[in-house]
């Protein structure tokens, strides 16, 4: 469809294990080179050795654009800035199904909002097999605290955004993780209650941003010594109703487009 971002959110997948060292299953998408080429750039052929995903629900690339201010710090630690595509449809547990497999919805089963555990090879199962530890944080009942679940990973589930982000903060000091993924469903809620636009979706907008910008800085502070991705990462975008409320699912741009943004904090030699 005209007006759509080329490159697919199924390439998440495959782009994280290269990150990490590891190969892809054989029917996830390829990675994203733009991603690697950035890695390699900086971090030579070893690549990196921690990934930590951010995921903000719901933030559309037009929101982005519209807004581009509210991103400003963002902006100044990230290296990448990646027009993306999201699947159809563009809701959560569709979106991150693919995103993690590296399949489309037909391939990996979810193909409505529906929740239940992925059958499909995941990160989350290949990285633990290589060896790797993985860590899921997630606010209960969302989508990547349930579709993932009996794979060899921690996970980390709590009521509120704030003990998830929290938990996130006290994982980096901890630094025994090589996947940290975590989950912020806070501007998709207002946004389906309210408006994309409306005054409380926007302050969850400064909220996921001030969140990834927080976890940019307690990396650089806790990880000096290894060579990290960081990701901002939502799942689809968004669109206003007739009337008030905000919603998604559409095979449109508003709903499919979205820009995934990547940073990489390099090793750094003791003094």
């Amino acid at each position: 469809m005209a007006g759509l971002n080329e490159i697919c959110i199924t390439q998440t997948a495959a782009t994280v294990l290269a990150l990490l060292g590891e190969k892809k299953g054989a029917e996830m998408a390829e990675p994203d080179r733009r991603v690697l080429a950035q890695a390699e750039k900086l971090y030579g052929a070893g690549g990196c050795d921690r990934v930590f995903m951010y995921h903000p629900d719901a933030v559309a690339m037009w929101i982005y654009e519209k807004y581009r201010a509210h991103f400003a710090q963002l902006e100044k630690r990230a290296a990448l800035r990646l027009p993306m595509r999201s699947v159809v449809p563009p809701v959560t547990p569709v979106a991150f199904a693919s995103m993690y497999s590296g399949l489309q919805p037909a391939q990996h089963g979810i193909m409505k909002y529906e929740k239940p555990v992925l059958g499909a090879e995941t990160v989350f199962d290949r990285l633990p097999e290589a060896g790797k530890r993985v860590a899921v944080i997630s606010t209960q009942g969302d989508s990547i605290s349930l579709i993932f679940l009996e794979r060899q990973v921690d996970y980390f589930i709590y009521p509120t955004k704030q003990e998830c982000n929290e938990k996130a903060m006290g994982l980096i000091a901890e630094d025994t993780y090589d996947l940290i993924v975590l989950y912020n469903g806070d501007y998709d809620y207002y946004m389906h209650r309210r408006t994309p636009e409306g005054k409380r979706a926007l302050q969850a907008l400064d909220e996921n941003i001030d969140t990834w910008c927080g976890i940019y800085d307690r990396i650089r502070d806790c990880w000096k010594g290894h060579r990290t991705a960081l990701a901002f990462a939502p799942d689809h975008g968004c669109h206003r109703m007739l009337g008030f409320l905000g919603t998604h699912g559409k095979e449109e741009p508003c709903d499919m487009n979205i820009m995934h943004f990547y940073s990489f904090l390099q090793e750094q030699a003791e003094p």
